[in-house]
């Protein structure tokens, strides 16, 4: 089955047009990837994939969220990037769930992490979290299922409160949150100290660019991607942020 569906002085903003369009998509790590260090020298280093796909190198172990193939444009094949430790999927739309790509980074010891629609349409497979679950896997990398919905009257039908989930994965004190389809809902003020934050740009489904500062401004990233930018002018984005030429990359 394959499954388709406050101001810039107070956090180092990094945009990223990489942002998850369509670059990455081969295992090449001089592609892409960002290097980040926990408080005690550990290594986390971040790759965009495209749309909404992130790879992760948390210490010595891989993590996807939302691999897709051919569902988002270009095709990318996950046979050559390395196997997942831990592949998270947010929600059932087919540009975040695809069967394919899962199968593709499986090994024996992969942990699938989903919400409870997911399992359903993987006929049972993975872990379900909820909004508000936690978890330890391997004795060092904590995940939260955070919420992730839509919040705007003419959205709803999009994203339902409940039922999808963003995460928040925390090694070594070092935090990142993968937000997922979601606008700047309330819940976000209670993510708090986040290192790195992945955070959705495109009407009609998830954040618009002044949403998008509103979400920046009140989780106070260290570093934020805005991702899942579809059609966005990124331009009014980059204004918005202060117009900073090189705080973009494109």
């Amino acid at each position: 089955m394959k499954l388709k569906i406050r101001s810039m002085a107070i956090f180092a903003m990094i945009f990223s047009a990489l942002g998850c369009t369509a670059q990455n998509n081969k295992a090449d790590d001089s592609l892409s990837g960002d290097s980040f260090t926990s408080a005690n020298g550990k290594n986390i280093k971040c790759f965009c994939i495209k749309h909404g796909s992130v790879r992760m190198q948390i210490g010595d172990r891989w993590v996807y969220v939302d691999p897709v193939t051919d569902a988002v444009a270009p095709t990318t094949d996950y046979t050559d990037m390395p196997k997942a430790d831990v592949i998270l999927i947010t929600h059932e739309h087919q540009d975040h769930l695809d069967s394919v790509a899962i199968r593709q980074l499986t090994k024996s010891t992969t942990l699938l992490i989903t919400n409870q629609r997911c399992n359903e349409l993987l006929s049972g497979k993975g872990k379900v979290m909820r909004n508000g679950d936690r978890t330890e896997v391997f004795g060092e990398i904590t995940i939260e299922a955070v919420p992730a919905y839509n919040k705007s009257a003419d959205r709803l039908q999009f994203h339902p409160k409940g039922r999808d989930n963003g995460y928040v994965l925390t090694y070594d004190g070092f935090r990142i949150y993968v937000a997922g389809d979601t606008e700047d809902i309330d819940e976000m003020k209670a993510v708090g100290n986040i290192d790195v934050a992945f955070l959705p740009c495109n009407l009609p489904f998830t954040m618009s660019p002044e949403q998008l500062l509103n979400a920046a401004n009140t989780i106070k990233p260290k570093v934020l991607y805005p991702y899942h930018f579809g059609q966005t002018d990124m331009q009014k984005v980059k204004d918005l942020f202060g117009g900073k030429k090189n705080a973009v990359r494109f």
